[in-house]
């Protein structure tokens, strides 16, 4: 492996998934096309989850509320990721929830007009991702709860580049289309590195049983949503991997708070 190469393409990927400005080296002939760099998003998950944990932990030493302090660090990073990935439950919501057929669908998710099931979607979204990681810190020290931060977002990547190697295209002239595809062993690449860097982070952390739980649901979350979109869509769009992210994520927080 290229060291140069794989750091060039955690920059690429970081720069995708969040609004942390990355050097313009990095860029340097690069037409756009993902499929590569998919494989290191997991990786990228854990750079953007980490502001996010910083400020968790921060408040939780000093004592802070704890429903407080998780929609304070999910508050930071939407910030960060420029709530791309919430953008896109929304407009899954909507779509999925208010059209009658593919193509209604298909519509509505392009409207930058938000709907009631979108609305639904996100405030339902972070209070229960914030429930969830408020649980956490009742069960577990600070740092080790901070740390689950990073390690969903981590997992949550994989589950976008799973359901983005599984689907095709659902429009051909989307944003998710002309980013490319990413080949079979790009999406196996990330799903191992998905799994093992979130079992470094959370196994000595929170232990085995947490982390086998959060996996299992983040993997079960996406294939689910996935075969549903599959039956409405008939492929993927930049919103449904948003909104795989943010499902696989939701899944994976509330299964370690409840295995705790």
């Amino acid at each position: 492996m290229n060291i140069g190469n794989y750091a060039v393409d955690v920059a690429r990927a970081v720069a995708f998934l969040s609004r942390i400005p990355m050097p313009r080296a990095a860029f340097a002939g690069f037409d756009g096309n993902l499929a590569r760099v998919a494989r290191v998003f997991p990786v990228a998950g854990i750079l953007i989850g980490l502001l996010p944990a910083i400020v968790l932990f921060i408040m939780l030493l000093l004592h802070a509320d704890r429903l407080m302090s998780a929609l304070v660090a999910l508050a930071v990073q939407a910030v960060v990721t420029g709530a791309l990935h919430e953008d896109g439950l929304a407009d899954c919501a909507d779509g999925i929830g208010g059209g009658h057929d593919r193509a209604q669908s298909l519509t509505i998710m392009k409207d930058s007009r938000i709907g009631t099931y979108g609305a639904i979607a996100l405030i339902l979204s972070f209070a229960i991702r914030a429930a969830a990681i408020a649980a956490i810190a009742r069960a577990a020290p600070s740092f080790a709860t901070a740390l689950a931060l990073p390690a969903v977002a981590c997992i949550s990547r994989s589950a976008l580049v799973w359901q983005w190697h599984r689907l095709p295209p659902a429009k051909t002239d989307g944003v998710a289309a002309a980013a490319g595809q990413p080949s079979e062993g790009a999406m196996h690449q990330a799903l191992v590195a998905g799994c093992v860097l979130a079992a470094l982070l959370l196994w000595p952390a929170l232990g085995l049983l947490p982390l086998v739980c959060g996996l299992l649901a983040a993997g079960l979350a996406v294939m689910a949503f996935t075969t549903l979109i599959r039956k409405k869509l008939r492929g993927h769009t930049g919103d449904t991997l948003g909104a795989a992210a943010q499902i696989s994520e939701t899944a994976a927080l509330c299964a370690l708070a409840m295995a705790l």
